[in-house]
């Protein structure tokens, strides 16, 4: 099936590595024009080699600071000097850190602040002018299954990510008339850096072994295990894509059916 993807221009942030990447290779394995960005200058050059020898798309690597709106200024000018107008973005940055409500100043909920909530909101707004100029679009958020269901410790996101998840909703509405769709993906437990960093953290707090955290929250997942970056970008792909131009204003959960919630 054709998706619509080909040559489309897409800018994936967070991306040298966990879902970020497991988006950004999917669009370029249906030959979208992809724009990555990650903090680390040798990692996402790193994966844009890696995405080129795999694919044999474009992929262009960007050093991006999610939290400096500089920085994603700069994003944004490198990804249409290279390939002109943005048609898809995906809205990512990496975790505030876990603790409890005693352990964070003012100081980190305002770093969290401007980490996850205000990063989504200035590279939204930096694309809009692309989108509608070309008469559309598609917007990719992505924050976590802890929106429906909070998770303990991880209360810096939590809320933050509530803040995206309801951004996407709004805008969805807002911009719809425009032919411009923005949707919301809530990862659960899919083995990431990110995952395993928590699954270690929790296994050092609890003295077990991280298997043994793997294993006890593994229980707790209908599939009976932890989903895989590359099942997670298929999915974003397909919401970015033209296959999916009737679906918007959707917050969709990729957690194996754990979380209890109906909606």
């Amino acid at each position: 099936m054709d998706v619509g993807l080909h040559g489309k221009v897409a800018m994936v942030a967070a991306s040298s590595k966990g879902l970020g990447y497991g988006i950004a290779r999917e669009l370029a394995k249906e030959g979208a024009l992809v724009s990555i960005g990650a903090r680390t200058e040798a990692e996402v050059f790193d994966a844009a080699d890696v995405l080129i020898e795999e694919t044999g798309a474009e992929v262009l690597p960007n050093v991006l600071d999610a939290s400096d709106p500089d920085s994603i200024f700069q994003w944004l000018e490198n990804t249409t000097n290279e390939f002109g107008g943005v048609d898809k973005l995906v809205v990512n940055a990496g975790g505030p850190p876990a603790g409890k409500f005693e352990d964070f100043s003012d100081a980190d909920w305002l770093a969290a602040f401007n980490l996850t909530l205000m990063s989504s909101v200035r590279m939204i707004r930096a694309v809009l002018p692309s989108m509608r100029e070309a008469g559309g679009g598609s917007i990719l958020t992505i924050t976590s299954v802890s929106v429906k269901e909070p998770i303990d410790f991880l209360l810096l996101s939590n809320v933050m990510r509530s803040g995206v998840t309801s951004l996407a909703k709004s805008l969805s509405k807002q911009l719809a008339p425009e032919n411009i769709r923005v949707n919301n993906l809530m990862p659960g437990r899919i083995d990431t850096d990110r995952v395993q960093s928590l699954d270690t953290m929790n296994a050092t707090a609890r003295d077990l072994s991280v298997e043994d955290i793997k294993t006890a929250n593994e229980l707790g997942i209908p599939l009976g295990r932890y989903g895989t970056i590359e099942e997670f970008g298929k999915l974003g792909a397909f919401l970015l894509s033209d296959a999916a131009s009737y679906i918007t204003g959707q917050t969709i959960a990729v957690d194996g059916g754990s979380i209890n919630t109906v909606w």
